[in-house]
């Protein structure tokens, strides 16, 4: 069982409206597979959901404003709107490509956004939230104005990392606010800014702290968005600058007075409140009797959010402290993916060291092979590492070995030899084992794992293949064809359940198939339950759904890319622009909870003297230390001591040898969490191929396990 999540009695399906968005978009370039794991992803939860009877819409819109629009737009001699429209625009366009069905698609700049955005900062006011302060800005004086966000560059005051400024985006990721940034450089003319006085608003967030820690408590979703900000909170909230010196963006509401007179609100006040106008502009659109989206956002409805990493402290510190002060209902899980690599490398657009979202298309994939590889490799919180020869192999194993493979004998044999399905009952073999993938669809999202959703569908697939692999109705239909008929009703019953449980996954091939069982309708509008309704009785030949891809193919690929590369001036000794940033903060919530776990009392006469020789943090990066869940365990003959353990560690299954036969009830192991050295040189004990080595302390080895809820497959840092 996946752990990603804070299970609830509470489970979906709820009776109330839920609402799934992601994070906006922002308007100023081109998509790539980064962007894309975050709005797939959302977009597979949202239909997920739908499959489990929850009334669900999924909204988004476009962040037009801010700093990097007004940057770029200036640099292309145009407008901020008329620059951030076209790429809103081009979103629009290719998301659906893609598969990503928004309910409502918006933008931050449209009245309603604006509307709802002004009242919220304008209630907030009233209650007493908002204060007016002088701060310290950036300025450039030979361009003679004032240095808002990404106008300015310089050094994170908390890490030391290159930051531009409200974020710390290279190093420790903490929001900056304006004057924190040291050593300011202007991007306007490259120099040194000074810092002169001014007079802007700040939101009291620190009133919020116990709110905050409570609202953390139970929060659901990733460990990473729950665990991450308790540091900002322990560390003591700063209260946050909610204007900027700046034309482009929404007006503080009551502009009038001279402190707000040529200020507009920050992006990252208005960003969020997207999230509700796109919820209303949907309800508006089909009525409240169909969608409610007041009682959403008001009253008691489920709000899920999938975002990126790095906008976590924004999810979770400021918009939930903005929606309890303005009385607003708060999310319910917050779930943040993590970053993508591009060959085992940070992804990086100055480099070209992308798979960008035109160039996938253009390549002639279809998208839910695409949606496929980024939902269900790892889990939702951990970084996925994108190749093209990964992709390939994920594709050729999964999709077209086991999933298209078993479609396609299963409906073939039925439609050459009964037409279609044959009248027999299914199975109660069958039956306990669709049964069993739908209760596993279930607790996969309500525990918010993507990957277990997938997991759900292919391994029915590979349930199916071997079940038509040991009944062998080809050998069956002259000598017991009507045990034969019996296999094959159970098989197109599988291939139907397989179909629907696929669906928010692989829209598109799960509607294909949906058609060749020639059912009606869209398999869209199929529950979970009717993965054990009965197909039509006739159907139509089958067609293969997938299609594999040759090792050429893939070759050429690999040669693009680096040529790309290449062309783009990459450098391998210098990644400063790299996007995939590193989790510092992860560290240090490692090394908290080993401080607040040690023992106080316990006696150091009997241990080992810690080793006198240090290392480096370079060498210790090198150790690749995962979170791993014990499948099996089974002692080796032979040997007194060993025994052989199945381990999943998200990516893939390790078999590993461990000393641990005498001191642990093998039988008791399976399901239990333990940490795993994955890049161990494999060794043979006993005749046994170990791939891995599980950690353990003492002489009883007592196995190490996680604190909290780590998902299978998270490295250990």
């Amino acid at each position: 069982m996946s752990t990603d999540s804070t299970t609830t009695d509470d489970a979906f399906p709820t009776d109330r409206p839920a609402v799934v968005t992601c994070g906006l978009p922002y308007a100023n370039g081109d998509l790539h597979i980064g962007h894309l794991r975050g709005y797939i992803g959302a977009d597979a939860f949202s239909r997920a959901l739908e499959t489990l009877g929850q009334e669900t819409a999924y909204v988004s819109g476009s962040d037009m404003h801010g700093t990097p629009v007004a940057v770029n737009a200036e640099e292309e001699g145009v407008s901020p709107e008329e620059f951030a429209m076209e790429w809103h625009e081009q979103y629009e366009e290719t998301f659906p490509k893609f598969n990503v069905d928004f309910d409502n698609y918006g933008h931050t700049h449209d009245e309603t956004n604006t509307e709802l955005t002004q009242e919220i900062v304008r209630t907030l006011d009233d209650e007493g939230y908002i204060y007016e302060k002088e701060i310290q800005v950036a300025y450039d004086p030979d361009a003679d104005q004032y240095l808002p966000d990404r106008y300015v560059e310089g050094t994170c005051p908390y890490c030391g990392a290159k930051a531009r400024g409200d974020e710390c985006d290279e190093g420790c990721q903490r929001h900056l606010e304006p004057g924190e940034v040291e050593d300011p450089t202007s991007t306007i003319t490259g120099n040194a800014a000074e810092y002169r006085d001014r007079t802007h608003k700040f939101f009291e967030v620190s009133e919020f702290a116990d709110f905050l820690t409570e609202f953390l408590d139970g929060l659901e979703g990733t460990s990473n968005a729950r665990n991450q900000p308790r540091q900002w909170i322990e560390e003591g909230l700063q209260d946050w600058c909610l204007t900027r010196d700046m034309e482009w963006g929404i007006d503080y509401p009551n502009g009038d007075s001279e402190t707000t007179e040529d200020i507009v609100l920050y992006v990252w006040v208005d960003a969020p409140v997207e999230y509700i106008a796109s919820t209303k502009q949907y309800a508006d659109r089909v009525g409240t009797d169909e969608y409610d989206w007041e009682r959403v956002w008001k009253e008691d409805g489920d709000i899920v959010h999938v975002i990126g990493r790095d906008i976590i402290q924004h999810h979770t510190i400021f918009w939930p402290a903005m929606l309890e002060g303005a009385g607003y209902n708060k999310p319910r899980a917050v779930a943040a993916t993590g970053f993508i690599t591009i060959n085992g490398k940070g992804l990086s657009t100055s480099r070209n060291r992308a798979i960008w979202a035109k160039e996938y298309l253009a390549e002639g994939f279809h998208p839910d092979l695409l949606r496929y590889y980024l939902t269900t490799t790892g889990g939702l919180q951990q970084d996925v590492d994108f190749s093209w020869d990964a992709f390939q192999e994920k594709v050729n194993g999964e999709l077209v070995g086991t999933v298209g493979n078993f479609w396609y004998r299963s409906l073939l044999f039925a439609y050459r030899n009964y037409e279609g399905t044959p009248e027999a009952d299914v199975s109660e073999e069958v039956t306990e084992r669709i049964e069993g993938a739908i209760g596993q669809t279930r607790e996969a999202v309500n525990d918010y794992s993507l990957r277990g959703i997938g997991q759900a569908a292919t391994q029915l697939a590979q349930f199916g293949n071997e079940y038509i692999q040991r009944n062998e109705p080809w050998k069956l239909t002259d000598d017991d064809p009507e045990q034969a008929a019996q296999v094959i009703r159970d098989c197109v019953q599988i291939a139907k359940a397989v179909g629907v449980l696929l669906d928010p996954i692989a829209p598109d091939k799960a509607q294909a198939l949906w058609e060749q069982l020639g059912e009606d309708g869209d398999v869209a509008d199929a529950h979970l339950e009717d993965a054990l309704e009965s197909p039509p009785r006739n159907f139509d030949e089958p067609g293969e759904l997938f299609e594999k891809i040759e090792d050429d193919r893939v070759a050429e690929l690999n040669e693009k890319l680096e040529e790309r590369v290449a062309a783009a001036g990459d450098d391998d000794e210098s990644d400063a622009d790299e996007e995939t940033e590193s989790d510092d903060t992860a560290s240090d919530e490692s090394a908290a909870m080993a401080d607040e776990d040690e023992d106080e009392d316990a006696a150091t006469g009997d241990l080992e003297p810690l080793l006198e020789e240090r290392i480096g943090f370079e060498d210790f990066q090198e150790l690749d230390i995962r979170v791993g869940r014990i499948e099996s365990a089974e002692g080796i003959e032979g040997a007194d001591d060993l025994a052989k353990l199945e381990v999943d560690i998200g990516f893939e299954t390790r078999q590993v040898v461990a000393g641990i036969k005498q001191l642990h009830d093998l039988d008791e192991l399976p399901g239990e969490k333990c940490i795993l050295l994955a890049n161990m040189e494999p060794a043979e004990l006993f005749g046994v191929e170990s791939n891995g080595m599980i950690l353990a302390a003492g002489d009883e080895a007592d196995l190490l396990t996680t604190h909290d809820d780590a998902v299978v497959g998270e490295k250990v840092q």
